[in-house]
C-alpha cells in the first residue's frame, strides 16, 4: 500500500497583500485559497459550467489555439503510447470557439474524448480577460497563461519558473514532490516529451510497483492539494506536480516568472551539452569535471578569482546582458565548428 501525500500548507489568501515578496521567493509550496474567489470568472463558474463558457466567449477575438485530443479511452491522461515513440493523443490547430463548442458538445458524456488547450498565453487569445481576473505580482514581469479542458490528468513535470496556478473553473487536484524525489518518479526522455518538460511514467491512478518500485519512496514526501474555483497554489521553481483536472469543464489561469535576470540562459541547455560532452568521459574524467562545476558553479567562493586582476577574469567576473551575449556567441561558434 501506497504511503498517503502529506497535505500542502495552507493560507487565507482572501485579503490583499498576501503575495508579498518573503512568499513569492518561497522555496516551498503554498495552497492560496479564495486567492481569486472575488474574480468575475471564478463567479460565473461557480454558478454554471454555461456561464463560464459564455464569460470567456465575450472575450474571444478570432485566435487559434494549440489543443490536445485523446480518445475516451486514455480517461484524460495524457501520455506516450505502449512503446513510448509517439503519444496517445493528437494535437490540432483550431478556434478557440471551436473547442469550447466541442467541450460543450460533450459535457454530458459519461465517457468523453480528453480535450485539452494547454499553456496559451491569455492577452493573445482572450485580449481584456485580465482587465477583470488578474492578480498583482509587483514588478515581476510573469506570463500569464490560460488551461482549457474537461477531465485530465497531466503527468508529474516540474518547471524552471517559479508559478502560481489558479483555478478559475472546475475543480484540481495537485500531487507535489520535492526536487530531490527525481530518481524515485522514472522521468522519461529528456527530449521527447508530450509537451516540452520531461514527465514522470508511472500512473497515478493505478501505479506498477512491480516496474517503478521506488515510487513508493517519493510517495513519502508527496503533498497534496485539491483547489475549488478561487483557490490558488504557489509552486516553487523545480517541483514537480502532478495536475488532475477533476469536473467536466476545467480552466486553470496561471503565472510564471524566474528569478534571475532575462538575459539568462535555460539550465537545461546546460544539461543537454553536459550529456553531449561531460557523462560518456572516463570516471576519472568526470570526476574531475564535477570538481570544476563545484568550484566555478555549485559552490563559487566570492575569493575564488581574487588572484586575477579585475580587467582579466573574463566570465568569472559578475556577468550582464552584454557580457552574457557575447558568450552565447562564442559558443555558437565553437559548436558551429
Amino acid at each position: 500500500m501506497l504511503p498517503s501525500a502529506e497535505p500542502i500548507q495552507e493560507i487565507d489568501a482572501g485579503q490583499p497583500g498576501v503575495l508579498n515578496d518573503e512568499l513569492l521567493a518561497s522555496t516551498r509550496p503554498l495552497v492560496l485559497r479564495g486567492l481569486a474567489a472575488r474574480w468575475p470568472f471564478v463567479r460565473a463558474a461557480i454558478a454554471s459550467f454555461d456561464a463560464a463558457d459564455a464569460y470567456l466567449r465575450r472575450f474571444y477575438r478570432d485566435a487559434t489555439v494549440t489543443a490536445m485530443l485523446g480518445a475516451p479511452e486514455i480517461e484524460g491522461r495524457f501520455f506516450y503510447n505502449d512503446d513510448l515513440t509517439g503519444f496517445n493523443f493528437a494535437p490540432v490547430r483550431a478556434r478557440l470557439d471551436a473547442v469550447l463548442e466541442e467541450l460543450r458538445g460533450h459535457r454530458r458524456d459519461e465517457k468523453p474524448p480528453a480535450i485539452y488547450v494547454g499553456s496559451t498565453t491569455i492577452d493573445t487569445c482572450l485580449p481584456g480577460f485580465r482587465g477583470e481576473n488578474d492578480i498583482d505580482l509587483g514588478a515581476r514581469d510573469a506570463l500569464a497563461s490560460i488551461w482549457i479542458g474537461n477531465r485530465t490528468r497531466i503527468a508529474a513535470h516540474y518547471d524552471l519558473p517559479d508559478n502560481i496556478a489558479v483555478v478559475a473553473a472546475g475543480r484540481r487536484r495537485f500531487t507535489l514532490f520535492p526536487p530531490a524525489q527525481l530518481a524515485n518518479l522514472y522521468v522519461g526522455p529528456l527530449d521527447f516529451t508530450p509537451a516540452g518538460q520531461a514527465i514522470s511514467l508511472v500512473d497515478f491512478h493505478q501505479p506498477d510497483l512491480e516496474r517503478y518500485p521506488r515510487f513508493a519512496q517519493a510517495m513519502r514526501h508527496a503533498q497534496v492539494a485539491e483547489l475549488a474555483p478561487g483557490d490558488a497554489l504557489f509552486i516553487p521553481s523545480m517541483w514537480w506536480h502532478h495536475i488532475e483536472a477533476l469536473d467536466r469543464f476545467n480552466v486553470l489561469v496561471n503565472y510564471w516568472w524566474r528569478q534571475s535576470p532575462d538575459y539568462m540562459d535555460t539550465p537545461m541547455n546546460a544539461l543537454m551539452h553536459a550529456l553531449m560532452s561531460v557523462r560518456d568521459l572516463p570516471r576519472e574524467q568526470r570526476l574531475a569535471w564535477q570538481e570544476l562545476f563545484r568550484h566555478y558553479v555549485f559552490e563559487p567562493d566570492e575569493d575564488g578569482a581574487a588572484h586575477i586582476p579585475p580587467a582579466a577574469r573574463g566570465v568569472l567576473n559578475p556577468l550582464d546582458d552584454a557580457a552574457t551575449r557575447a558568450l552565447r556567441a562564442q559558443l555558437l561558434k565553437r559548436m558551429n565548428r
